[in-house]
């Protein structure tokens, strides 16, 4: 399993647009067959910081759903809606194992 640590630098006067976004998201990775542990937005400290935690069977599955999203319609609308609102400033990935044990 490899999980995927998303840190987003965000528009802290659109939050709610981002959280709109968010929400887009979280059923596209589980159409993929990724399993998404939440968004994590801003609430005391740093305003314009969010996480994003979903996991994949390999990073070979998290590769095939970002090429698929590229592709789908539903991932598009969302590609769109974060550049129409300009509410993700920047974003940068991490690759994960978890340990549970």
């Amino acid at each position: 399993m490899v999980t995927c640590y998303l840190r987003y630098t965000i528009d802290p006067y659109k939050v709610d647009e981002f959280e709109c976004y968010a929400k887009m998201w979280i059923p596209l990775v589980h159409k993929f067959g990724g399993q998404h542990h939440g968004y994590f937005l801003p609430s005391e400290g740093a305003n314009n910081i969010a996480i994003a935690l979903f996991s994949f069977d390999s990073l070979a599955s998290y590769e095939r759903y970002r090429v698929a999203s590229f592709d789908d319609a539903d991932c598009q609308a969302a590609f769109h809606y974060a550049e129409q609102t300009r509410c993700v400033v920047s974003s940068e990935r991490s690759f994960m194992r978890p340990v549970f044990e």
